[in-house]
């Protein structure tokens, strides 16, 4: 009886680097590799050999030196006497304020409009088209300093909230928007060991495990749904997950309100939002918000009609068939490229510097880099922070686009 057996395997020769399929992308990869290190080595050596004939080297030893320069917006104690290096760090806090905040309302926009531009109803669908065009077609600069121009021209300055005859009121004795900024009521803490920043950090916390929480109670009603076909009332619970232990630590911690007041020429107190913040991330929302309306009516009309159909059939409105039916299924199209849309707002917020709002951009990239004169230094910090936010975001969402993506068996 004849047996077959494999051919004996011959050993490995250097030549099978070339040779062989099953080697050849390795060395080829391992070629570029090595011509890419030695670029970035060529690169490294000549910039040290020009700064040392120059007299000059690398240094970070300018961060822990005075600023010397005040920043209008802030969400940490500074001073003009901080150092360099937590003028930057209210500068990114400044970045990251205005891309959390426009991201958010950009995402709610556009889904809204994107949403619209599929209605029925004509002058509807036209107006949100009018929308998208006209936002996506001029520059992201440009609506800034329109938005910025309409708050200082339109809205009253504080000196017309005083005296009886004043022509400007704040809203609800609580809120002023003026020609400078915005004021609000300003949250603190009278207990003393919730003073400072203990008690905003102590919500925070509560915050982040409410929403673990909702999470569970959630997925918990989903397991008993597939298990007896009904889902159980949940809300209460949800509701009590959120606001009782958030409402027992306002009260153990003595929650009260600073109210902004008009003193001299100014108001003070409650929280301040410089007209620049506000003209940012409203200027930056809106532009990308029409990017993200065209992202979502591609979803939307990715989805087969008969999956609309079909839901109809059921005795669904057609609210709930786009909550329950076509939204879930559209944002494995709409994830992907809403991830390079968060990424535009992130480094368009760099454009700041156009309405006198301090961001990171303007205070290490700007008046740090032009008071040390160490424009390396400043712009090596610079580039990694956007890339460290950079890819942050697209790591996050990237979590998010797995665990909605179609899960094949």
């Amino acid at each position: 009886m004849t047996t077959l057996s494999d051919p004996p395997k011959g050993g490995f020769r250097l030549s099978m680097l070339i040779n062989d399929t099953r080697y050849r992308s390795y060395t080829f990869q391992f070629i570029a590799l090595v011509a890419l290190i030695c670029a970035f080595g060529f690169l490294g050596s000549n910039l040290v050999s020009n700064l040392q004939a120059a007299g000059l080297n690398i240094s970070y030893k300018f961060l822990s030196e005075p600023a010397g320069y005040d920043i209008n917006q802030r969400l940490i104690e500074y001073t003009s006497q901080s150092t360099h290096l937590r003028a930057a760090i209210v500068g990114a806090l400044n970045t990251l304020l205005v891309a959390v905040i426009a991201c958010f309302l950009a995402t709610v926009i556009g889904v809204i409009v994107g949403v619209l531009r599929l209605s029925n109803n004509w002058i509807v669908n036209k107006l949100m088209g009018v929308y998208v065009e006209i936002f996506r077609n001029v520059p992201v600069l440009i609506w800034i300093l329109i938005i910025m121009a309409v708050f200082v021209a339109v809205l009253p300055q504080p000196r017309e909230f005083r005296g009886d005859d004043a022509t400007a009121s704040m809203v609800f004795d609580m809120f002023a928007f003026t020609g400078r900024g915005f004021y609000a009521p300003r949250p603190f803490f009278t207990a003393e060991w919730a003073a400072g920043s203990t008690g905003y950090l102590i919500v925070i916390a509560l915050l982040i495990a409410s929403f673990f929480g909702a999470r569970t109670v959630a997925k918990n009603a989903t397991v008993t749904q597939e298990r007896t076909g009904d889902r159980p009332t949940t809300w209460y619970y949800t509701l009590a997950i959120w606001f009782v232990p958030l409402i027992i630590a306002c009260v153990v911690m003595g929650l009260s309100w600073e109210l902004p007041e008009l003193k001299g020429f100014n108001f003070k107190g409650g929280i301040y939002a410089r007209n620049s913040l506000i003209a940012l991330t409203f200027a930056l929302s809106i532009y990308t918000a029409a990017f993200i309306a065209e992202n979502v009516r591609a979803g939307i009309l990715a989805i087969s009609e008969g999956q609309t159909e079909a839901a109809a059939s059921l005795g669904l409105r057609p609210g709930r068939i786009m909550n329950l039916v076509v939204l879930p299924q559209a944002l494995r199209v709409i994830i992907p490229p809403l991830i390079s849309q968060y990424l535009n707002i992130t480094k368009n917020s760099s454009l700041a510097i156009a309405v006198g709002y301090m961001d990171i951009t303007g205070t290490l990239g700007g008046i740090t880099l032009n008071q040390t004169g160490r424009a390396i230094e400043t712009i090596l910090l610079l580039m990694a922070f956007y890339l460290v936010i950079s890819l942050s975001i697209s790591a996050i969402m990237n979590v998010y686009n797995n665990s909605v993506k179609l899960k094949e068996r």
